[in-house]
């Protein structure tokens, strides 16, 4: 009788738990969709995308059925998902209600911490510019969420964090490389810089007023366009 021998790697390696996967894959298509990389309007099956991932169909279903609840993307019956196409009007609508919570959220943060240094943040801030410079979009958009959201956890209101990621989540990049070769990300990079800059020297209105500059220059990058675009 042959007895198994178990795997070379069973005793070093950490074994991956399924809610473990499904948050990796959650976190992998969120960030295929902002991106533009899963093209809007086009039906994509759960099984394309767990073999692109390299993972089983079951974590991937559960993470699109996680983001189909939070709006990011529908359901299609026996075919699979598809991301909802988005309007002008759509992107108006999620940088004007982003707008209203974050630059207020701003001088929340500001009074919260009192003049207190924010260095986490501020090196935030390095790598994304430092990732715009690089044309690095993945980087750039990790980076970018942690800094607005890890910002607003400041404040500990849970329901804020989770609205304003929900609002992220559901907006689109496109003709991003474009713009980050024309230097427009890097200077959205920068503006974070000066986001901490106005939070650690207790400026309240200077911290709403730089935020809400911010994401009405966020809104174009969004877009694909640069300000002085049409």
């Amino acid at each position: 009788m042959t007895t198994s021998r178990p795997s070379a790697m069973s005793a070093h390696s950490p074994q991956l738990k399924s809610v473990s996967l499904r948050e990796q894959a959650r976190e992998a298509v969120r960030t295929q969709i902002v991106l533009g990389q899963i093209e809007p309007g086009q039906v994509e099956s759960a099984i394309n995308v767990a073999a692109a991932l390299g993972v089983s169909v079951t974590p991937v279903r559960e993470a699109i059925m996680d983001l189909a609840n939070l709006g990011v993307v529908e359901i299609i019956r026996n075919r699979g998902f598809r991301v909802p196409v988005l309007t002008d009007h759509d992107l108006d609508e999620i940088f004007r209600i982003r707008t209203m919570l974050e630059a207020q959220a701003m001088a929340d943060v500001v009074q919260t911490l009192d003049g207190e240094p924010v260095p986490q943040f501020r090196r935030l801030a390095e790598q994304i510019t430092d990732a715009a410079r690089e044309g690095d979009l993945v980087s750039f958009l990790d980076r970018d969420r942690q800094f607005h959201l890890g910002l607003l956890e400041l404040l500990g209101n849970r329901r804020l964090v989770e609205i304003v990621g929900q609002l992220r989540d559901q907006a689109r990049m496109q003709g991003l490389q474009k713009l980050a070769d024309q230097g427009e990300l890097t200077r959205s990079g920068e503006e974070h810089i000066a986001i901490v800059d106005a939070i650690e020297s207790g400026d309240c209105e200077l911290a709403a007023e730089l935020m809400r500059k911010h994401l009405a220059h966020s809104r174009g990058i969004w877009a694909g366009r640069t300000e002085g675009d049409s």
